[in-house]
């Protein structure tokens, strides 16, 4: 079952680049961007994660940390944050953990082929590990602006 605004974020703990790890615990006492993504370093996801860099100084201004979450390993999350000098965490989620948590992990389907898949999706979430809001299905152009607005409007 996916979160809903009001929700609180269950326990989790899972690796990142950097050899880190990202818990529940992590979302206490600040306001996060958990953006979903479907693979790094393809078109689309590297554009989403040049806007949320490219506006970095803009969160951290704001108080917001921002965190991208895929279902690649980490050694691929090194690659594509070393590439394009991205200034936030990936978090490997390999075993779908997070993303079964926030009912990401989907049906697919390209060319007439069906498959799951991550769907495009943000979360902010609150100090108190509560979500606050959700943009499903996102399209890359302005996203990144939309979901500061937000945070700095929690």
């Amino acid at each position: 079952m996916a979160l809903s605004v009001g929700d609180r974020v269950g326990d989790f703990s899972l690796p990142t680049d950097g050899g880190g790890t990202f818990t529940t615990a992590d979302l206490r006492g600040t306001r996060t961007i958990l953006y979903f993504y479907p693979k790094d370093d393809t078109s689309g996801c590297t554009k989403e994660a040049h806007a949320f860099r490219d506006m970095m100084e803009a969160f951290r201004a704001a108080g917001v940390a921002v965190v991208g979450v895929s279902v690649d390993p980490v050694a691929s999350h090194e690659k594509f944050k070393a590439k394009h000098a991205l200034n936030f965490p990936l978090v490997s989620d390999e075993a779908k953990t997070l993303a079964e948590m926030f009912g990401v992990w989907v049906k697919k389907s390209m060319y007439g082929r069906t498959y799951m898949g991550t769907e495009r999706a943000t979360f902010l979430i609150d100090e108190s590990g509560v979500v606050r809001g959700i943009w499903r299905k996102v399209k890359v152009a302005g996203h990144a602006e939309a979901v500061l607005a937000a945070a700095r409007a929690l």
